[in-house]
């Protein structure tokens, strides 16, 4: 597999969350809305699990504000339900950084069995699709500038090299 297919194959990362009554709505089903919550942590937990805290990038400086997002609802979660976050890197680069996101519904078994998993697409992700979503970002400074992140934070540059790429040339 050459350097460019691999960059090019996803590299999932799943979040479980258990759907909270204040995130529904009257019929128990979750308002819209709360499935950006979810991309959100899912990306910040993406980040901790390629062993960067998501705190000490923003206390050194570095910001990754959304600059665009997208979702697309085929199935309702509900009040209780299981659900895991699967979230994956797109596109990285020095200035960038994209995201896709799927929410499945899981039973407890899946759950369980896949902690700290990282699927490929040659897997199948658990659950049931509910909802799939993009988000597209920079790398800006504390004054909203851009900063290129292999200079602002190389510590981060390289952990989310290593995720994007599912670890090839990973130091061992």
């Amino acid at each position: 597999m050459t350097q460019q297919e691999k960059q090019t194959e996803l590299h999932w990362y799943g979040t479980p969350l258990r759907v909270r009554y204040q995130e529904t709505d009257q019929m128990g089903v979750v308002y819209h809305a709360n499935y950006l919550n979810w991309f959100e942590i899912g990306r910040t937990d993406m980040i901790r699990q390629a062993g960067f805290n998501y705190r000490s990038m923003e206390e050194r400086g570095v910001l990754l504000p959304v600059l665009e997002i997208n979702a697309k609802y085929g199935s309702p979660a509900r009040y209780d339900d299981m659900i895991t976050v699967y979230t994956a890197i797109t596109d990285f680069s020095r200035l960038r950084l994209n995201y896709t996101y799927e929410v499945r519904r899981v039973a407890a078994d899946e759950l369980q069995n896949n902690v700290g998993k990282v699927w490929t697409q040659a897997d199948t992700l658990p659950g049931e699709l509910l909802v799939t979503g993009t988000t597209r970002h920079a790398w800006v400074n504390t004054e909203w500038k851009p900063v290129r992140l292999d200079q602002a934070l190389p510590e981060l540059y390289t952990a989310l090299s290593f995720a994007f790429t599912g670890g090839e040339g990973k130091k061992s």
